[in-house]
């Protein structure tokens, strides 16, 4: 017997120098410092060049320590969009940017003092400063550098910073259009405020968490009462913060809540509380239980209606002064008997339904507790002490409790009340509420038109839409008290409406933001820090009016441009108000603004100043985490709504929160934070994007180590279809493509595949829908080509002859395939795709220069494909069994029976089996072929005379190899 020749060394096998391993934590940082070194954001800058521009406005992130999952995550999503807007042709710049004011630093910068024994007040202001800046600066630089990793393409040699003096003027710009318009006024209300920070907050500084309060019942002696039974009398409140008892001016009821006196046989005690009591304060039901033995007797039932004009007087009357005063019962609408008893007692300076009730009554705040959380020390009760937010200084056998329990006033207390409770989110602190004077933006006042038009230096309102109703001039200057409504176009109405014209992503983000602005209370502008934009403005010593001119206001704006916010002092003020005004005669306001209006504004700053030329107002896109509908979304909306009349933005996406794997919010405390810088030194950038574009973002979504590493295996995959392109694609030239009218049926339908992936794709873009972006993309990849096409030509690829039409068909689709994949992929494995490209076009310009492909418009009959695969897979499980016996090495062998109604096509080529036949019965059959087999192909077919001889195909081929290597 004859020695049988090795064919191996005839067969095409793919060739490419492209490693299946990828190796992207040490790759990726040798492209970006190419991309870098080739400035490509400017070359992608130039090469959309009066193009349709698609702009997305960056939500300054805060420049306060490492980039968390989070940021990540965002900013792959902003990357992401801007790369896939670039990829369709527009021009779709990003600027970042970073918010460098505020509390976060401040107090950063003020734990470092602590630290030293080093006391903040004695540390001149501008000094304070700058070490807020520099603090500031040294986190944008490291943000910037994680970030840059990540391979986010952006203007990062020019960034913008809410602490760039540009920057600070353009935001007190901003704040004295409202000024101007009449859209500011001092008052004096409850607010947010956080006696460890010393300032106001906004609610989106505020974080809720459950605590366990001291809740007590506390008797305030009815003294006058149209009810004759009631003079005498106890009405009783129930309350979780003991501490503002010393603040009570009078106490609130329902008018329809039913309410009854009960007399307490063992005190002989009348108390009155709602008639539903029994059933909803659980410490008075305790008290009650107490009383059993002795029993209760009811003295009266009646509306609370049937309450007005009654007085009560406080526990702690016998101190005289501010406690001997009466403490009236008045209407409350906001009333129920949800907890407590049925009665609220109303603290001005501490609950926002306190003080609109007891101003409406003529009651005035009295400000009894400092901003450190003290009582003032001229306070007749409790003076000097505190801090109110201590639980011991609110225990049942703390001093507020001992004292009302001397007084006998209270009737019971328990340390065991567990709810939810507003903190700071930066100190971790609880906040309370306290009235204090502050700058505010009035939601309800009427606008002129003409201050929200292009000629108060805003852009145009959209096309067909117009400002409705009529408005009140506003006065010249700010009023000193709360505004009323006086009809027309409100900032509210103005905000709801932008939020109507608003596209949101996903839709539910209209109702969530729609709720906030609906109900939101002024916005509070005013806090009292040092390290922010400067609230510049001087106010009337005698009439307490702010001062409203325009050449003063630009004097402001000027210094403040060209100095930053140290310019804002004493030294300069008088220069400030010129010769019409004396200093004497103003006092110049100290505090800072709300950091929210600072980003809020950066749509002025960022897209209008023309420091960007790229960008342009509005943006077409905000896309931030689903928090700043409280945050950044709104206050861009109302400052923009308030200076221009519309919103800054047309579209708004939001994403939701990481967990870890376990559903879990991530936090230091239980150690299941996930850092991104760890994760791309453990698998590269492009597996930390490929998760944040693989998972619905629109939602809350997990990370983990089981979830990566399912992410690595579907970038694997990904990745061995490139491998596979670029090798199968060795050599490929033009003078081997062939038409699409020339070639089989298969090749056809594989772009029409492609062109219904390249449609879904689109629409994904459209949608902003990158978890199906990705979805679609793996899939094809998966199913389409490495499962089906690539599998069924690998015969045709490695052992057809070159000149074969129906190899050189499937190279030119296989080339089609590989310019629109790696242009798919590029947004979302961007060092990938640049790694890929160069491998094929090595010396070229980058991948990302690329716009979407034009793939060919191919029409198949997708019903007969679907049932042709569909068969296939029956074949593919009927062998199967077969293989695991050893009875088939592989489906070559075998020789499959199918119905005869199976549509007509190369059926053996496209099961990979030997033979194919067409039989009467419904079912798939196989059976194992007598046929030889190819010592090329492998194929068993009755031509081969013998195992190892050659078909008639690759005798021909290999007959042509053995001629060339003769010539």
């Amino acid at each position: 017997m004859t020695e049988q020749r090795d064919f191996r060394p005839t067969v095409f096998l793919p060739k490419t120098d492209f490693p299946m391993k990828a190796g992207l934590p040490q790759k990726e940082p040798v492209i970006l410092q190419r991309w870098q070194d080739e400035g490509i954001y400017r070359k992608l800058r130039e090469s959309r060049k009066g193009r349709e521009k698609f702009i997305l406005h960056d939500g300054p992130p805060y420049a306060n320590g490492d980039m968390h999952i989070g940021h990540a995550l965002n900013h792959i999503l902003k990357d992401m969009v801007c790369r896939t807007q670039t990829l369709l042709g527009k021009d779709a710049p990003y600027v970042p940017g970073w918010d460098c004011h505020g509390l976060p630093i401040e107090w950063k910068v003020e734990e470092e003092y602590r630290k030293k024994k080093k006391n903040k007040d004695e540390v001149p202001p501008k000094e304070f400063r700058a070490e807020c800046r520099a603090y500031a600066q040294k986190w944008v630089d490291v943000q910037r550098e994680q970030l840059k990793r990540l391979g986010i393409n952006g203007d990062w040699d020019n960034p913008y910073l809410t602490m760039d003096s540009q920057a600070e003027g353009t935001i007190v710009r901003e704040l004295l259009k409202f000024a101007e318009s009449g859209q500011l006024y001092r008052g004096a209300k409850p607010v947010m405020w956080s006696p460890v920070e010393k300032t106001a907050l906004a609610e989106a500084e505020v974080e809720y968490e459950d605590i366990v309060s001291t809740q007590v019942d506390v008797a305030f002696e009815i003294v006058e009462s149209p009810i004759p039974e009631l003079v005498g009398a106890y009405a009783v409140i129930w309350t979780t913060t003991p501490w503002t008892i010393p603040v009570n001016q009078a106490l609130a009821y329902g008018p329809d809540i039913e309410y009854v006196a009960y007399r307490d046989l063992a005190t002989d005690k009348v108390l009155l509380v709602a008639h539903v009591l029994e059933l909803q304060d659980e410490i008075f039901k305790r008290l009650m239980a107490d009383r059993a033995s002795t029993g209760l007797n009811i003295v009266w039932v009646g509306k609370g209606s049937d309450l007005a004009g009654t007085i009560c007087r406080h526990p702690m009357h016998a101190l005289g002064g501010f406690f001997a005063k009466p403490r009236p019962m008045l209407p409350g609408d906001f009333v129920t008997t949800d907890s407590g008893t049925g009665l609220v007692h109303m603290a001005p300076d501490h609950g926002e339904d306190d003080f609109a009730l007891c101003k409406a009554h003529g009651i005035e705040p009295v400000f009894a507790v400092q901003g450190d959380g003290k009582y003032r020390e001229d306070w007749g009760w409790l003076g000097g002490q505190g801090s109110v937010i201590n639980p011991k200084f609110n225990a049942p056998d703390g001093p507020i409790c001992e004292a009302l329990r001397e007084a006998g006033g209270l009737l019971a207390a328990s340390a065991d009340y567990k709810h939810s409770y507003p903190h700071s989110w930066r100190s971790k602190a609880k906040v309370i509420y306290r009235c204090t004077p502050q700058w505010f933006v009035p939601m309800d006042r009427a606008i002129d038109p003409s201050t929200t038009s292009p000629a108060a230096g805003g852009p145009p309102p959209r096309s067909g839409e117009v400002l409705e109703g009529t408005a009140k001039t506003p006065p010249r200057n700010g009023e000193g008290d709360q505004p009323q409504a006086g009809g027309g176009v409100t900032l509210r109405t103005l905000a709801l409406k932008a939020i109507a014209d608003t596209r949101f992503v996903p839709e539910k983000g209209r109702n969530r933001i729609g709720a906030m602005v609906e109900g939101r209370p002024d916005w509070v502008l005013s806090r009292q820090r040092a390290w922010g934009v400067p609230i510049t403005l001087f106010v009337d010593r005698k009439t307490g009016q702010y001062l409203n001119d325009p050449e003063v206001n630009a004097r402001i704006v000027a210094a403040v441009m060209a100095g930053g916010v140290d310019a804002w002092d004493e030294e300069h003020a008088q220069e400030y108000l010129g010769e019409n005004y004396k200093l004497d005669d103003y006092e110049r306001v100290t505090d800072i603004l709300d950091v929210w209006f600072d980003s809020g504004s950066t749509h002025a700053f960022v897209l209008e100043s023309g420091r960007w030329p790229d960008l342009q107002w509005p943006a077409n896109l905000y896309l931030e985490g689903s928090d700043q509908h409280r945050g950044w979304f709104q206050s861009s909306l109302l400052e923009s709504c308030a200076t221009r009349g519309r919103a800054p933005y047309d579209v708004v996406l939001t994403h939701g929160f990481t967990m870890d794997q376990k559903g879990m919010k991530m936090s230091k405390s239980l150690g299941n934070t996930i850092s991104p810088i760890d994760l791309m030194r453990d698998y590269g950038a492009d597996i930390l994007r490929l998760w944040a574009l693989s998972v619905d973002f629109t939602e809350d979504h997990r990370i983990g180590k089981e979830i990566l590493q399912g992410v690595a295996d579907q970038y694997r995959k990904l990745r061995n279809t490139y491998r596979y392109l670029l090798g199968a694609l060795d050599g490929f030239t033009e003078d081997e493509r062939l038409p699409v009218a020339e070639m089989p049926e298969l090749e056809q339908y594989m772009l029409g595949l492609l062109g219904k992936l390249d449609a879904t794709l689109r629409q994904a873009v459209d949608d902003f829908d990158y978890n199906t972006y990705v979805r679609a993309l793996t899939d094809f990849c998966n199913e389409d080509l490495s499962a089906f096409f690539f599998d069924i030509r690998k015969d045709c690829l490695y052992c057809d002859a070159p000149s074969d039409p129906k190899r050189r068909a499937y190279r030119t689709v296989l080339d089609t395939l590989f310019h629109a994949l790696v242009r798919y992929g590029a947004p979302v494995l961007v060092f990938t795709a640049e790694e890929v490209w160069q491998s094929r076009f090595p010396g070229s310009d980058s991948v990302h220069l690329l716009e979407w492909p034009d793939v060919p418009a191919v029409t198949v009959e997708e019903a007969r494909w679907s049932e042709l695969r569909a068969l296939r897979q029956t074949v593919n499980e009927a062998i199967e069994p077969l293989r695991r016996e050893k009875v088939l090495g592989s489906g070559l062998e075998a020789v499959v029976t199918v119905p005869d109604s199976a549509p007509d096509a190369d059926l053996a080529e496209l099961f990979i089996t030997a033979t194919v036949n067409r039989g009467q019965g419904s079912d798939v059959t196989v059976t194992r072929s007598t046929d030889h087999k190819c010592g090329r192909c492998w194929r068993l077919l009755p031509e081969v005379s013998e195992d190892g001889d050659l078909c008639d195909r690759c005798d021909e081929v290999v007959a042509q190899i053995d001629a060339g290597a003769a010539a």
